[in-house]
């Protein structure tokens, strides 16, 4: 059998990938100031998150999430889209949890690529009204636009001894 130019083999190879439903993207690697830039673009959004539910502002809390985002809140209820995240929060803030407060502490930032990152967050409340709970929140972020945003969201409370530090 005769031997196909190389050029050849590699077009047909990035044509049957690209109709076989994958793309090819080349992925750069981020600088140590990139990667200090997107660390502290991520961990400002958590502070967001904080900030959002110790002020009781279901805007600011909702800011960090992406136009359709998903959501699992802890009871393992399914809200999509950042305008159903922001009116819940606001409407939780104003009763259920009116009075209480959060504190959230990243653990580990992942990136999985230069625009894309799982972050583990360790979650406190403590209040009046409910009992005081620990949460493990798992984030899947996003970089678009040079903007990381939450396009995921998982809540699971911890039942078992704290996490150790």
């Amino acid at each position: 059998m005769k031997q196909m130019p190389t050029g050849f083999q590699k077009l047909l190879v990035l044509v049957a990938l690209t109709i076989g439903g994958f793309t090819v993207v080349a992925q750069e690697a981020k600088t140590p100031k990139m990667q200090a830039e997107d660390d502290a673009a991520i961990r400002e959004n958590v502070k967001q998150m904080e900030s959002g539910w110790n002020t009781k502002s279901g805007a600011t809390y909702a800011r960090p999430f992406a136009k359709d985002a998903d959501f699992v809140v802890i009871n393992g209820t399914h809200v999509q889209g950042h305008e159903a995240i922001e009116k819940g929060s606001q409407r939780i803030f104003d009763t259920i949890f009116k009075n209480t407060t959060v504190s959230l502490a990243v653990k580990q930032i992942r990136f999985l690529r230069p625009d894309v990152a799982v972050v583990h967050v360790s979650g406190h409340r403590d209040g009046p009204e409910a009992k005081r709970l620990d949460a493990m929140i798992v984030l899947v972020m996003t970089k678009e636009g040079g903007q990381w945003k939450i396009a995921s969201f998982q809540n699971t409370e911890v039942t078992g001894p704290p996490p150790s530090k």
